[in-house]
């Protein structure tokens, strides 16, 4: 049985605004969607702010009633101890973070995160009762050497390796050749790996399981290429990094379902 999936649109701010500039932000991007009659019911929205700016963000997010989400950008494998600079999944829980982002591409190269520390920080996300967005992607030279989905479906199932069956958890596929290079992948690319990664995800977590869990793409996502992506079965949202910075053009990528036909 195939399980209805709610669309999701998550922003990844990255290492940009302050907490001052979040606050701002998020009221600005609150309230265009309100004035806009966006159904969360339909789409739902998430944020992903830096670390500083979380307890602002939640504590307005509260405050307001908003129906956006909060997520975080990393989290430790670790729960505590003596690690200076990381961040526990405990510590997440606490302020409300519902989501957090794993194995980013510019963790997995920039801070040279293995798939073992990836699905060390998956089953911490897990533990603390945060759902983890898991990200997934090729680099050039592995998309030339391995060819489409074969890298993905690797890590993927790495970082399923220790989950239990019924952990929910959110995959993004993020082919890192088309990241921040304004070229995204095309519909049908983005779909043969999304149907891949869910294949493995039934192999690995069952069929229920596969059904459920929703699958993003992410890179170069803007408001006049959301849509052709979201026509796709397999993919259910988008991981949105630079345009989320944009008010007006994430907003839109988050109605795409009210300005473009689907």
């Amino acid at each position: 049985m195939v399980t209805a999936r709610r669309p999701f649109i998550a922003g990844n701010w990255k290492m940009n605004l302050d907490h001052l500039q979040s606050i701002a932000f998020v009221q600005k991007l609150a309230w265009s969607l309100k004035d806009a009659k966006h159904d969360f019911a339909k789409v739902e929205a998430a944020i992903f702010p830096p670390f500083t700016d979380l307890r602002s963000v939640q504590t307005l997010i509260d405050a307001d009633k908003l129906d956006l989400e909060l997520g975080a950008q990393d989290l430790s494998a670790d729960d505590s101890g003596a690690f200076t600079g990381d961040i526990s999944g405990a510590f997440l829980a606490r302020l409300d973070v519902k989501y957090v982002i794993v194995g980013h591409s510019e963790r997995r190269t920039l801070h040279g995160e293995t798939d073992e520390i990836v699905a060390a920080k998956v089953a911490a996300a897990h533990r603390h009762g945060l759902v983890p967005v898991l990200c997934v992607g090729e680099t050039a030279e592995d998309l030339e050497k391995h060819g489409p989905s074969a890298v993905p479906t690797a890590q993927l199932r790495a970082a399923l390796a220790s989950l239990p069956k019924t952990a929910e958890i959110v995959v993004a596929y993020e082919p890192v050749w088309a990241i921040g290079s304004g070229q995204a992948a095309t519909p049908d690319q983005a779909e043969q790996v999304a149907a891949a990664l869910r294949e493995t995800l039934a192999e690995v977590l069952g069929a229920d399981a596969a059904s459920s869990t929703r699958i993003l793409y992410g890179g170069s996502v803007k408001s006049g290429n959301i849509a052709t992506f979201m026509r796709e079965p397999n993919v259910d949202g988008a991981l949105v990094g630079g345009a989320s910075l944009d008010i007006p053009e994430f907003a839109s990528i988050v109605r795409y379902q009210n300005h473009v036909g689907v």
